[in-house]
């Protein structure tokens, strides 16, 4: 067969960089670089896609976890070994990287990735990769995607991350980070959704967050997270999911949060303290709001039964004190949602 026109064909550097960077992985199961034969990259490649006019070589998406019938056929999701080879930097035009769920890859990121000024999604989520997050991340000023979850990623959060001004979607979860958020988080204000939980950061959590506008869910549990709950977290305009559970957070609970449009909030397992705040009304709507494993003390607000819904209340845990109020949602909660208090009594608890 004679080759395909030079003209169509994607260029041999790209093809060459490819063939570096499939040459540091092995993937015994599935044969997904089997197609990697042939000097057209652009042309049969699996997982690898190209620019129509330049065919140069866009976006690598391998995802270990498909419903494609080379996974289907083989009834097993995908497993590979090896790392991220820098070859993979000479693709000057990636647009985007996905090399997703294959629970094996480690070693680190290659630090070259910060120099691809193209590059909008980076998806890393599900490996074994270490070494920290590329210091100069922040130069990347196409990015929309970081996720790089359910990793060994250990060092802090640079603080050039506050640069990419236009990432939409950033997942840390699961990881080993360690150190502060940045001081200026508040600067990625294209940012819908914040997930940094199950890792080691402590401090503050920044006050620059609620400039975020678009943000609509924060995931900062399960970190080491001191200091108050900023107060401006409950004027957010989008904000609807809001976790903090599982830090050492102080102090009381900010009004804002009450009638906010925050439906989602846990703030279990800190050290908050002080009364829950009677400042529940019709704008506040909860299809969860967990309050239990800290030291709050009083009484339940009489104005919860304002509330337009509450789904899931837990209140166990602390040191609260006198009668449940009666009526919704009181109704249609269990006693599980009461216990360990000082002195709660009343439905659904022993009488008063």
């Amino acid at each position: 067969m004679a080759l395909s026109s030079g003209v169509r064909s994607c260029p041999p550097s790209d093809r060459a960089a490819l063939l570096a960077f499939k040459a540091a992985l092995r993937e015994p199961y599935l044969g997904i670089f089997n197609s990697w034969t042939g000097a057209d990259c652009c042309h049969n490649w699996y997982g690898v896609s190209c620019d129509q006019e330049t065919r140069r070589v866009a976006d690598i998406s391998l995802r270990g976890e498909s419903e494609e019938p080379i996974f289907e056929r083989a009834h097993r999701t995908g497993y590979m070994t090896g790392y991220i080879s820098p070859a993979i930097c000479k693709l000057a035009r990636l647009s985007s990287i996905t090399i997703a769920d294959w629970k094996g890859i480690s070693g680190e990121i290659p630090r070259c990735i910060a120099a691809l000024p193209f590059l909008r999604i980076v998806d890393l989520i599900g490996n074994r990769i270490s070494g920290s997050i590329p210091a100069d991340i922040g130069r990347l000023h196409r990015l929309t995607v970081l996720n790089i979850a359910d990793n060994r990623i250990s060092g802090t959060i640079p603080a050039s991350l506050a640069n990419l001004t236009s990432l939409m979607h950033l997942d840390l979860r699961n990881n080993l980070l360690s150190g502060p958020i940045p001081r200026h988080f508040g600067s990625l204000r294209m940012l819908s959704r914040a997930l940094l939980s199950g890792n080691r950061l402590s401090g503050p959590i920044p006050g620059s967050v609620s400039l975020i506008y678009r943000l609509a869910d924060l995931d900062l549990s399960r970190n080491q997270l001191s200091g108050p709950i900023p107060e401006s977290l409950g004027k957010m305009a989008v904000l609807s999911t809001l976790n903090l559970d599982l830090n050492k957070l102080s102090g009381p609970i900010p009004v804002s949060l009450f009638s906010s449009g925050i439906s989602d909030l846990n703030l279990s397992r800190n050290a908050l303290e002080g009364n829950i705040p009677d400042a529940f009304g019709p704008r506040s709507y909860f299809t969860a709001l967990d309050l239990s494993y800290n030291n709050l003390k009083g009484t339940i607000p009489k104005s919860l039964s304002s509330a337009s819904y509450i789904g899931h209340l837990d209140l166990s845990h602390n040191h609260l004190c006198g009668k449940i109020p009666l009526g919704s949602p009181f109704d249609h909660l269990e006693a599980s949602s009461f216990v360990f208090n000082d002195c709660l009594c009343g439905k659904p608890l022993k009488p008063c």
